[in-house]
């Protein structure tokens, strides 16, 4: 079932984390929700990121370099 799964979709459902983290920041007297919720988007980012293809380069320095 979740084989299927593209990895970049997958980890858009880690956005489904900000909800309880909101709901948590409106509830919390100071500013520990919203900065679990920044923590949230910050760790959404690095995986969504990560996840992404990388784009292939033409060719590098080093390899004329050895011929």
């Amino acid at each position: 079932m979740f084989e299927d799964l593209a990895p970049r979709h997958a980890a858009a459902v880690g956005l489904l984390a900000i909800v309880p983290t909101i709901i948590y920041g409106l509830g919390a007297p100071g500013l520990a929700g919203y900065v679990s919720t920044l923590n949230v988007v910050i760790i959404f980012a690095a995986i969504y990121i990560a996840m992404s293809p990388l784009e292939e380069s033409g060719g590098s320095g080093d390899e004329s370099a050895a011929s």
